[in-house]
C-alpha cells in the first residue's frame, strides 16, 4: 500500500512548502518590522517636539512637555545610531514629564521591544494607542510585535487599520501582504505587494514574496518575472532559483527543474528541500540509487519533515532493503508519534517484513488518529486476515470500500478474504468489481479464477486463468509499466500478493 500512499503525500508537497514558507516569510517580516521600528521612533519624537513646539510657544518658560520633546528627539537619534542604552533613560526621563504623551509610551514600547522584552512593550504600545487611537506608528509597531509573536489574525487588524487611514502607508502594505502569503491567502497578497512593490521598487523581500504568490495562484509567468527580478538583487540567494525550479516542474520541464535545483544547491548545499525534488524527480524516472543519495541529504538537513522519512523508506524498499526501510520508519514513528501518516508507513514497512504484530498495533494506532483513513483500513483489514480474524478484517475493509469505491486493494483483500472463508458467490462479485478498477492487476483475475473454479463455472474459470497468466508474463519480461512494477503481485502464493511493494 505504501506504492500508493505515496502519490498523497506528494499532493501534500505544497502544503508542506508552504509550511516551510512560513518560516521564511516570518523571518523576511522581521526585517520590515525593524525598518518600522526605528523610522516610526522618529516620527514619534518629531511628532511631540512639533506638539510640544506648539505649547512652548504660548508660554514664557519651558513647560515638562517641551523638555520631553527634547528628550524624545535625542533618544531618536541614539536608536537609530543603535544605541539603546543612551537613548531608554531619555525616554524613561519623558515618560515621567509626560506620562499623558502617547509618542513617549511609544518609544518606550520601540526600546523594548528591540531588547526583546515583548510584554512589556506590548504595553506600552497598547498604553499608547489608550492615548492617542490613531497613532499610525503605534499601530505599526504593534502589528509587527503581534505578529512576531505568532498571534497574526491580530497583527492583520492592525494594519488593516492603518492602511484604512493612510492606504499608501509602505510598511503596513508590505506586513499586511506578507501576512495574507503566510496565511495561504494568496489573493489578497498579491494586490498588497504589487502595491508595495510600486511604492518600494526593486525590494528583494517584496519581489520574492510576491513570486511565492503568484506561484501558488499558478500565475507562472508572472512567477517567473518576480523570482529572477528577485534573484538579481541578491544573486547568492537559493530560495528564488528553488521556487524557478518549482514553476519548471509545474510546467513539465523536469530538465530545467534539475538544473535549477543544482544550482540552488551550489548556492547554498544544504537547502534541504532542494535536495528532495532532486530525489522526487530521480525517483520519477525510477533511478532509485540516486533518489535514495539526494532524500537522504535532505533527512540528515532536516529530520522534522515526514515526507522525508516516508519517501526515503519507501525508496529503501524499492531498492530491496526492507531492514533498513523498517528501521527508518519505526524512527519516524517515533520522532511523530501522534501523526497518523507516520504509524501507517510503519505499519506498511513492518508488514513488508511478516511481522504482523508489529504491523497491527502501529495500524491501529493511525487508524485510531485517524478514523476515516482508507488506506489505513484496508491495510488493517488485510492484517488482521492474515492472523486470523475474519471478522474483524472484513469489517475494515467494507468500511474502506463504503468510504472509497475504487479502492480496488480494498476490493482485492476482501475478495481474498471471502475466497479464503468459501464464500465464492460474493467473492466474484467483489473481485468483479476490483477488476473493473484495475483490470491489468493479475492478482485480482488469479483470485477469481479460484472462485469461479470452486463454483463449477469452469468456461470463466478458463478466461481469468488466461488472462492471469498473460498479465504475468508481461509483468515477468517488463512489457507492462504500471504500478505494480512498484507494487510486484506473486498471486500464486499464499502470501499476499502486495507483502514486498513500496
Amino acid at each position: 500500500m505504501l506504492g500508493l500512499q505515496l502519490p498523497r503525500i506528494k499532493r501534500r508537497c505544497r502544503k508542506r512548502i508552504s509550511l516551510w514558507l512560513l518560516y521564511q516569510n516570518a523571518a523576511r517580516l522581521a526585517l520590515v518590522a525593524l525598518f518600522t521600528l526605528v523610522m516610526t521612533a522618529h516620527a514619534a519624537a518629531q511628532q511631540t517636539r512639533a506638539n510640544s513646539k506648539t505649547r512652548a510657544e504660548r508660554a514664557t518658560s519651558t513647560s515638562p512637555q517641551e523638555e520631553a520633546a527634547a528628550l524624545l528627539e535625542n533618544a531618536a537619534q541614539f536608536l537609530q545610531a543603535g544605541k539603546l542604552d543612551a537613548a531608554e533613560p531619555l525616554v524613561r526621563r519623558a515618560v515621567t514629564l509626560a506620562p499623558r504623551s502617547a509618542d513617549a509610551q511609544n518609544l518606550l514600547g520601540v526600546i523594548l521591544d528591540q531588547r526583546g522584552q515583548t510584554q512589556e512593550a506590548e504595553r506600552a504600545y497598547r498604553e499608547a494607542l489608550q492615548l492617542n487611537p490613531k497613532s499610525i506608528s503605534t499601530l505599526a509597531n504593534l502589528g509587527v510585535l503581534l505578529a512576531r509573536t505568532k498571534r497574526y489574525d491580530q497583527a492583520i487588524q492592525s494594519f488593516e487599520t492603518i492602511l484604512r487611514s493612510v492606504p499608501e502607508h509602505p510598511q503596513a502594505t508590505t506586513n499586511l501582504g506578507l501576512l495574507y502569503a503566510m496565511r495561504g491567502d494568496y489573493k489578497r497578497a498579491v494586490p498588497l505587494l504589487e502595491r508595495a512593490n510600486a511604492l518600494r521598487p526593486a525590494t528583494f523581500t517584496i519581489l520574492y514574496n510576491l513570486g511565492v504568490a503568484f506561484y501558488s495562484l499558478n500565475r507562472f509567468d508572472e512567477a517567473v518575472s518576480a523570482f529572477t527580478a528577485a534573484s538579481s538583487l541578491a544573486p547568492d540567494a537559493a530560495e528564488p532559483l528553488y521556487y524557478l525550479g518549482l514553476v519548471a516542474a509545474a510546467r513539465g520541464n523536469s530538465e530545467a527543474a534539475f538544473d535549477l535545483w543544482q544550482r540552488t544547491l551550489t548556492r547554498r548545499p544544504d537547502f534541504a528541500d532542494a535536495n528532495f525534488m532532486i530525489g522526487e524527480e530521480l525517483r520519477k524516472q525510477r533511478r532509485y540509487e540516486g533518489a535514495a543519495e539526494f532524500y537522504s541529504k535532505a533527512l540528515a538537513q532536516d529530520s522534522t519533515k515526514l515526507v522525508y522519512y516516508v519517501r526515503l523508506g519507501g525508496t529503501l524498499i524499492l531498492l530491496k532493503q526492507p531492514d533498513k526501510a523498517f528501521d527508518l520508519l519505526q524512527r519516524a514513528a517515533q520522532t511523530f508519534p501522534e501523526k497518523p501518516e507516520a504509524n501507517y508507513f510503519l505499519g506498511v514497512a513492518a508488514r513488508g517484513r511478516g511481522a504482523y504484530d508489529v504491523a497491527e498495533v502501529a495500524l491501529r494506532k493511525s487508524l485510531q488518529l485517524q478514523p476515516d483513513n482508507v488506506d489505513t483500513l484496508a491495510q488493517l483489514g488485510f492484517i488482521v486476515g492474515e492472523r486470523g480474524n475474519f471478522a474483524e478484517a472484513e469489517k475494515f475493509l467494507r468500511r474502506a470500500i463504503v468510504l472509497s469505491a475504487k479502492h480496488f486493494y480494498a476490493y482485492y483483500d476482501l475478495g481474498r478474504l471471502l475466497v479464503k472463508t468459501q464464500r465464492y458467490d460474493e467473492a466474484v462479485s467483489v473481485l468483479t468489481r476490483g477488476a473493473a478498477i484495475k483490470p491489468d492487476n493479475a492478482g485480482v483475475h488469479y483470485q477469481q479464477f479460484i472462485a469461479l473454479s470452486r463454483l463449477k463455472r469452469l468456461t470463466e474459470a478458463e478466461r481469468e486463468l488466461v488472462i492471469f497468466k498473460r498479465l504475468e508474463e508481461e509483468r515477468k519480461s517488463h512489457r507492462r509499466d504500471d504500478d505494480d512494477i512498484e507494487n510486484p503481485d506473486n498471486p500464486i502464493s499464499d502470501a499476499h500478493p502486495r507483502d514486498n511493494q513500496k
